[in-house]
């Protein structure tokens, strides 16, 4: 193992917790405390009901995020992360070599006063709250000076970054076209747990055909915000049962508000009795989902946040690790993961009935399913294992110590 001198990972992010951040966060962590020891991980404190989480050569420092708003609780977080620097680092007049950061809600004071923190900034672009934002909260779409200090803020982290992570081609051209030097960006995707997502064979339709016994069953997991598409999904189903049974299971935390929009979508459209909810699961549980359903989807929107931004879905890893067939958007932050007809069937965007039409044609076409669940399975093996991911990280570290 090679020591490097400290290492502080900061992310505005609960954890450890169901959901997919966590899931990053913690591969990455893992792997530069394999590698290079003396890692410093600081998150938003996980819910109590959480397991411990711990591995080798990292240090976990949970922090309280307070406030009844979202910016009560950044300035709450970026408080008592200062307080904790000036503890671990200032009575003996030193500083880390790296801070890595994964959103200016944790990183615009290290970048803004880099001197004082770290010698080496590393900033993991997943999402850039200028455009994200507003869909977790709306009111804030037509806010132009607040979303003109979050785009400022964004600048100051990638101005002061010397090496940007980013998870998709997409993300790589938005951050070009704000003027970052191409030689500072890494392309880094997401990876699945290939023994945690073990692979199963697909439903035979020829021998268990839909049926009120043995309905279709589809699959979504993650989060309801609008840009995920279960509105879509939901479509899909209702047009779905005028041809076979079927029945659509909603995995992943849900805002009140949230909830009532699907609630009532649910209810016009007539499937309330034929949808499922379940609350964010971890990682095993999830597993178990998959093979237990037929179909998982990825009805991702066409939207800035998934064609201007980019993002990495790990739902579309996990379902071709687990052999479960896939029916996805046809999106180029999905085709940079998989490949239409070969790997998953990537529909039109923003369209039930596309999605109708895939689940259709996987049954009527059994051997299409068995085909894509095989080769996703080997796509997956070959080129997204968290294995390879975690290898560029630990290299990217190396040649920006030098």
């Amino acid at each position: 193992m090679q020591t490097l001198p400290d290492i502080v990972s900061v992310s505005f992010d609960r954890f450890p917790a169901a959901k997919g951040a966590a899931t990053h966060i913690s591969a990455f962590a893992t792997a530069l405390g394999a590698r290079f020891g003396r890692v410093h991980l600081l998150t938003v404190s996980p819910l109590l009901d959480e397991p411990q989480w711990s591995t080798v050569g990292v240090s976990h420092v949970p922090i309280e995020a307070v406030g009844a708003t979202l910016f009560e609780r950044v300035v709450s977080f970026q408080s008592q992360l200062w307080n904790w620097w000036r503890q671990q680092f200032g009575v003996h007049d030193t500083r880390p070599r790296f801070a890595h950061i994964r959103s200016i809600m944790e990183g615009f004071p290290i970048a803004r006063d880099k001197p004082q923190f770290c010698e080496r900034l590393i900033y993991e672009v997943n999402a850039l709250p200028s455009i994200e934002l507003k869909y977790h909260y709306p009111n804030v779409a037509e806010d132009r000076e607040l979303l003109r200090k979050l785009r400022e803020q964004e600048r100051v982290c990638l101005a002061a970054a010397d090496r940007i992570i980013v998870v998709s081609e997409v993300t790589r051209r938005c951050l070009l076209a704000r003027g970052v030097v191409a030689e500072r960006i890494e392309l880094i995707r997401n990876g699945v747990d290939l023994d945690r997502f073990a692979y199963h064979s697909p439903r035979d339709w020829t021998e268990m055909p839909p049926s009120p016994q043995h309905p279709v069953r589809l699959l979504y997991s993650g989060t309801m915000s609008s840009w995920q598409g279960v509105n879509y999904a939901l479509e899909a189903l209702a047009l779905l049962r005028r041809d076979v049974p079927a029945e659509l299971t909603l995995v992943g935390p849900t805002r009140p508000r949230q909830r009532k929009v699907l609630d009532e979508l649910a209810w016009r459209l007539g499937v309330s009795d034929s949808l499922r909810r379940l609350d964010a699961v971890d990682q095993s549980t999830l597993a178990v989902l998959h093979a237990e359903h037929d179909v998982v989807l990825s009805p991702l929107t066409r939207c800035d946040r998934n064609v201007e931004q980019g993002c990495c879905p790990l739902k579309v890893l996990e379902a071709l690790s687990s052999g479960t067939p896939l029916i996805a958007s046809d999106l180029e932050v999905v085709r940079e993961l998989c490949r239409n007809a070969e790997h998953a069937l990537l529909v039109k965007p923003n369209s039930g009935k596309a999605i109708k039409d895939a689940v259709l044609k996987l049954i009527s076409t059994p051997a299409v399913a068995s085909s894509l669940s095989r080769s996703g399975r080997e796509h997956v093996e070959q080129q997204f294992d968290w294995q390879v991911a975690q290898a560029r990280l630990c290299d990217l570290y190396e040649r920006a110590a030098d």
